[in-house]
């Protein structure tokens, strides 16, 4: 036979098709368990990029420092703070925080772990207590992030859990799609819906891969801390968890419960810039204050570094006990040190944050249409879930309004209210879905509402902090949310204009 009519080979495919299958099947199982989970983690992780604004413009009122705060008046602040503790009965432990990349404000809190006392307040530049935080509305959007508003343990790990279903996720969406990144830039827009939702779940998945794994990645290490140190604990401490801990978060108090001076935290901070003549104060955490089995975690921030700042030991007494090496130890000390602002954000301005805001609200996107790509998918094969597919949308768009509903709550009827209110306007969304005719009449219905939601919630921020509206930053925080509001309402109110159109 003449070479040139010879057949040619097929092309050997990288992925063999039962294995392509068997990752497709693998990538939908763990996407449809956690898939609400994984929405409402990656929605309320795309809004905690800029929780400390939030908190901000929540209390508009209390002091704003742009300045590292100096050693002397760090001093200044324990002292004030140890009093006002021993005056609320809770003088256990201490924690002070200071103006950085990502806050703008000097934070001050004390705590009894035994009567359950607390107390927390926002100090001036002089560490003098001003007022009492007032954010309960952005401390719920943090728990809600972080823990499920469960207890912390299992909440952390719940989390935790989800961050590895998502890192899994990724990588089969990746495997199951051998030209994944081949049509990395195909867009089959205005066509069928299942179609256009799978290119969007794609394109987006695959431009914020990087930021996508490392946000899973470092979600689920800081979710599973506990079990991770729990294994450590087996594994090199022959099951001592006290050993483990106090090796990766440094040395614990000691059951010295008699009398002692407060530690003097301002020589300790001058201790530190002697040798790190750049570093400036980040954050202290006095263990048993005023005991003599006290211990003092002192975090300091060095220029060109990414970690949020390294960790100095002391005793009460002002004796050094090593520190964490978050910013020049090992490579494993330094990625403790980096994963909560690689989570997060907080580490290069507002461009970072905007990027990560951005990418977190596409993430929200890819876990979204993951389910609705696979109920298009049945409907398709003639077994449609109408019912699963309303659910899904309620779920999907009732979560803005529920968010902004517990914000409005917080303001008018305080903190015990928001929580209630963001679970009845969730389960209420869902109820409503249900009795819609389709999931596409749910999701603009309650786009509608949502878009309703913010801008009552920016209306309630108005009427309750007026006097305080001087401040540039609300209208700054005002005017982000009402675009949000008009980002969700505009296909609602495009779609009866191209009807008009049309006609």
């Amino acid at each position: 036979m003449d070479q040139s009519t010879r057949p040619k080979p097929k092309r050997r495919q990288l992925l063999a098709p039962q294995f392509v299958q068997a990752m497709l099947a693998g990538h939908s199982a763990l996407g449809l368990a956690f898939a609400a989970l994984l929405y409402v983690v990656c929605l309320t992780g795309s809004l905690c990029v800029f929780l400390p604004e939030l908190q901000r413009w929540e209390q508009p009122g209390a002091p704003v420092l742009d300045a590292p705060v100096s050693a002397e008046k760090v001093g200044a602040a324990v002292k004030n703070a140890y009093t006002q503790a021993i005056a609320d009965n809770a003088q256990h432990d201490i924690f002070l925080m200071g103006p950085d990349r990502a806050w703008s404000r000097f934070y001050v809190n004390y705590h009894d772990h035994e009567t359950g006392a607390d107390g927390q307040w926002l100090a001036d530049a002089e560490g003098r207590l001003i007022t009492r935080v007032a954010t309960p509305w952005a401390n719920f959007l943090g728990a809600l992030h972080m823990q499920l508003h469960l207890p912390r343990t299992w909440g952390l790990f719940l989390v935790g859990l989800a961050g590895v279903a998502l890192l899994s996720s990724l990588i089969s969406g990746l495997l199951a799609h051998p030209r994944i990144f081949k049509d990395a830039f195909a867009l089959r827009w205005g066509g069928s819906r299942r179609l256009q939702d799978a290119d969007l779940h794609n394109r987006l998945g695959v431009w914020g891969m990087p930021f996508h794994v490392v946000v899973s990645l470092s979600g689920a290490l800081l979710g599973l801390s506990t079990l991770i140190v729990g294994v450590l604990a087996l594994a090199a401490y022959d099951g001592d968890s006290e050993a483990a801990f106090s090796s990766i978060l440094g040395p614990r108090a000691s059951a010295d419960e008699t009398a002692a001076p407060v530690p003097d935290v301002a020589a300790m901070i001058r201790h530190v810039q002697a040798a790190k003549p750049g570093a400036v104060f980040a954050n202290v955490h006095i263990d048993h204050v005023g005991k003599t089995g006290q211990v003092v975690h002192l975090t300091m921030r060095t220029p060109g570094h990414l970690a949020t700042g390294n960790s100095y030991y002391f005793k009460g007494d002002g004796l050094p006990l090593g520190d964490a090496g978050l910013e020049e130890g090992s490579i494993g000390q330094r990625i403790l040190g980096v994963l909560q602002p690689l989570h997060f954000g907080w580490f290069g301005g507002y461009a970072v944050k905007f990027a990560y805001a951005v990418l977190g609200l596409a993430l929200t996107i890819v876990s979204y249409t993951g389910v609705t790509i696979w109920l298009a998918r049945r409907r398709d094969k003639g077994r449609p879930a109408a019912n699963l597919e309303k659910i899904w949308a309620g779920v999907g768009w009732g979560q803005p309004a529920a968010i902004a509903v517990a914000g409005i709550a917080g303001f008018y009827a305080g903190e015990l209210a928001i929580l209630p209110a963001y679970l009845i306007a969730t389960v209420a969304s869902i109820a409503a879905a249900l009795l819609m005719p389709s999931g596409k009449m749910v999701a603009y219905t309650l786009r509608a509402l949502s878009a309703l939601a913010v801008l009552g919630l920016t209306a309630a921020h108005g009427h309750v902090w007026r006097a305080y509206y001087t401040d540039v930053f609300v209208w700054v925080v005002d005017a982000v949310l009402i675009s949000i509001a008009f980002a969700l309402i505009a296909p609602v109110i495009a779609r009866p204009a191209k009807r008009m159109a049309r006609a």
